[in-house]
C-alpha cells in the first residue's frame, strides 16, 4: 500500500460492486483511513463487530427483540429495537451519497449471513457492505461474493 492513498479505487469498486470482503493487516489503522475516505466522499459509515449479531436480516432490516442478562430477581423481559439500517438511513442527511455498514471480525459468519450481506446492497439501493473477511499482509479488497467457499456459491 502506498504511504498516502486516495482511497479512490475502493470507492469507485463499493459503489460498483455494493459489498466488498476486506482483508486488512492484523495490526490494524488502515482500516481507519479508508473509512476516513469513504466520510470524505459522502457516505455514513457505522462500524460494527459480527460476534453476537445473531439472525442478520432481522437485525439489519427488522424489528427485533432484546432480552438482557437475567439476574433471577425480575420477570424476564423483551425490549423491542429498531431495525439498525432502516433508523440509519432514515437519520441520513440529504447530502450523503449513502451509509456503509463497516463489520470487522467477518471471519465469524456462515456463508449464508455472507449471502445475504452481498444481496443487501440490491434490496436497499443507499446501502454499501464492508466486511472484513481476514487478514493480509496489505490492505486488500475483492466483491464479497467471491469470498464465499467455492462449494456454497450458487450459480
Amino acid at each position: 500500500m502506498a504511504l498516502l492513498t486516495t482511497g479512490r479505487q475502493l470507492i469507485k469498486d463499493l459503489e460498483k460492486f455494493g459489498a466488498l470482503g476486506l482483508y486488512v493487516p492484523l495490526e490494524g489503522g488502515y482500516e481507519g483511513r479508508y473509512q476516513r475516505r469513504l466520510r470524505a466522499a459522502g457516505y455514513v459509515t457505522l462500524h460494527i463487530s459480527a460476534r453476537g449479531l445473531g439472525d442478520l436480516a432481522a437485525y439489519l432490516t427488522g424489528v427485533h427483540g432484546v432480552r438482557p442478562a437475567h439476574l433471577g430477581k425480575k420477570d424476564i423481559r423483551v425490549y423491542y429495537l429498531p431495525p439498525l439500517v432502516s433508523y440509519h438511513l432514515e437519520q441520513l442527511s440529504p447530502q450523503s451519497k449513502g451509509l456503509v455498514l463497516w463489520i470487522i471480525e467477518g471471519h465469524m459468519l456462515s456463508n449464508q449471513e455472507v449471502e445475504f450481506l452481498t444481496t443487501l446492497p440490491s434490496i436497499e439501493p443507499r446501502v454499501k457492505v464492508a466486511l472484513e473477511r481476514g487478514g493480509d499482509r496489505a490492505f486488500r479488497w475483492m466483491p464479497l461474493q467471491e469470498t464465499l467457499s467455492p462449494s456454497y456459491q450458487q450459480v
